[in-house]
């Protein structure tokens, strides 16, 4: 998948990082080493949803997208979280 979205909370620019949800890549999440968390009620269709965490701060995370490849599109403010959207040429 050539997009990918980056967040966390502005009091937790520390860690952990969100990198990825139920659609994410296996092997990008396994790269990253991301842990898959489940939580109830975030989807109205599934009444669950995935999401993967890192208890690394987002910049170690960019870095690391980054060297596979993944260039940062844009990043932004939404309350208190911080996001990126990245992507990565397709070959």
């Amino acid at each position: 998948m050539p997009y990918v979205f980056v967040s966390t909370q502005i009091r937790l620019e520390s860690g952990p990082t969100n990198v990825g949800d139920e659609y994410s890549d296996p092997g990008l999440m396994i790269y990253l080493g991301a842990r898959k968390t489940t939580m109830l009620g975030n989807n109205l269709t599934k009444h669950s949803s995935s999401e993967y965490h890192v208890d690394e701060p987002p910049r170690l995370v960019l870095d690391k997208l980054e060297k596979i490849g993944f260039r940062v599109l844009t990043m932004t403010g939404v309350g208190q979280t911080l996001v990126w959207c990245l992507h990565k040429e397709t070959e």
